[in-house]
């Protein structure tokens, strides 16, 4: 019998007995001119610097006392971790398919275009949504809402261009919004147009129809932007879309996207500066961003070939963009894997992609008989369901699945992996420049306090 009231000390442990390991989603670069090193780790969404005597007790954790105060700091910006990462990110993934986030719609009130751009990945056809395909999208959604009890509805409105059909724009935004208010949800949307047909009307009407942003393309300068961003008949766009950006008083976010290949990746720098420039001059809030032009089989089939960037050369392109955007890791890609999310064509037939909006052959359903609560049994083609949700974690890749990347990109875009093939990151064999490019974001953002985790 030990004596009453003696306090016994609990026998010291590592940090490795206790479970503590390095991060396997951690990348690392020294920074230049400088001793300190940058970490970079995916799984939390922390980017910071190390100092030489932090990057040796990060070589020795597993030896140090587990209450060693390094422990701490460590494990909140995720560089250490006492779980398995790689298991909690295939549990997300498995929660994110069926969880109801929330309900979204990515509706094409017709896949009719005024444009013709040559590396399109779709091929446009004439005809708006009816008035019957209308009916069948509201009860679609009153169908989802009250098989996920979700609180959410978020709209993407898509085409083809969209605005080519404003007033069903319009009249299907009130009765989404009514239906949301019904049911004391939020309502949510943004909208993909080529810019062209923007007027001051119909700004303000997608304003009342709460949108709260819009994608427009540019890409590039005067002709090199309207060599690929062209009207159908053929003529040019650019001005007009400039004018519409400077002239308008747009009271949402417009993310201009320059789509970049081979041709106008000069001038990546030059646009991002004009239309800096355009923001600055009009009031409206404009946020540039770059993305690499990838190959499909629609542009194919139109045989004009787009100078396309090859990995290596889409690598700086694609850091500038995942730099703009980095987060803490997730189990699932996009929308496609989950059961609440779903592209509309004009024709009421249901997508897993809004890749795949024009192509009925692999559509799963229509707006009118699908029913989200007997999901297989009323889905026309269960197999076009199935196989994009099938596709979120656990990814059916081993190589995904080791990859330091995994929390990144999940798997990559499962409409090309189940179409074309898998989708690395452009930047898969330079990761110290990613790195490098994440530490001077974070830096110049927090004023340098990059050191200290935010």
């Amino acid at each position: 019998m030990e004596p009453t009231g003696q306090i016994q000390e609990r026998p010291s442990r590592t940090a490795g007995e206790a479970g503590w390991h390095v991060s396997r989603y951690n990348l690392s670069a020294r920074i230049p001119d400088s001793k300190m090193v940058a970490i970079a780790n995916l799984y939390k969404g922390n980017c910071a610097e190390y100092t030489p005597i932090e990057m040796y007790l990060l070589s020795v954790l597993e030896e140090l006392d587990e209450n060693h105060p390094v422990i701490e700091r460590f494990a909140k910006r995720g560089v250490i971790a006492n779980f398995d990462e790689r298991a909690a990110l295939e549990t997300m993934g498995r929660i994110g398919g069926a969880f109801p986030w929330g309900v979204g719609l990515t509706i094409c009130p017709t896949m009719g275009c005024n444009f013709d751009c040559p590396y399109c990945f779709e091929n446009h056809f004439a005809g708006k949504m009816s008035a019957e395909v209308q009916d069948d999208v509201v009860a679609l959604a009153e169908r989802m809402m009250e098989a996920s009890g979700s609180e959410r509805l978020q709209i993407t409105w898509f085409g083809g261009e969209p605005l080519l059909a404003s007033d069903i724009v319009e009249s299907l935004s009130e009765r989404l919004i009514a239906l949301a208010e019904k049911r004391g949800a939020t309502y949510v949307a943004d909208i993909v147009t080529n810019g062209y047909l923007l007027t001051q009307d119909i700004v303000d009407m997608l304003d009342r129809c709460k949108v709260k942003s819009a994608q427009v393309t540019i890409d590039g300068m005067g002709a090199t932007h309207d060599a690929t961003r062209r009207l159908a008949n053929g003529g040019p766009t650019f001005e007009r879309i400039v004018s519409n950006l400077r002239d308008l008083k747009i009271p949402f976010t417009v993310r201009i996207r320059h789509n970049v290949h081979e041709d106008n990746r000069a001038e990546i720098d030059e646009l991002e500066a004009f239309i800096g420039a355009i923001a600055e001059e009009s009031g409206n809030k404009l946020e540039y961003y770059p993305a690499p032009v990838s190959g499909n089989p629609a542009a194919d089939a139109r045989d004009e070939r787009v100078g396309l960037l090859c990995d290596t050369d889409a690598s700086e392109v694609s850091i500038r963009q995942e730099a703009s955007r980095f987060s803490v890791g997730r189990g699932h890609y996009c929308g496609a894997q989950s059961m609440w999310a779903v592209g509309i064509d004009e024709k009421g037939n249901l997508q897993k992609c809004w890749e795949a909006v024009d192509k009925p052959s692999i559509s799963f359903g229509t707006a009118h008989d699908w029913d989200p609560a007997n999901p297989l049994v009323t889905a026309k083609s269960p197999d076009n369901l199935t196989m994009y949700l099938n596709t979120t974690s656990p990814v059916p890749d081993e190589e995904c699945r080791e990859c330091v990347f995994l929390p990144m990109c999940v798997g990559g875009c499962p409409h090309k992996r189940l179409f074309d093939k898998r989708s690395c990151v452009a930047f898969k064999d330079d990761p110290k420049s990613y790195v490098l490019a994440l530490h001077a974001r974070i830096e110049k953002k927090d004023g340098g306090s990059a050191a200290d985790g935010k």
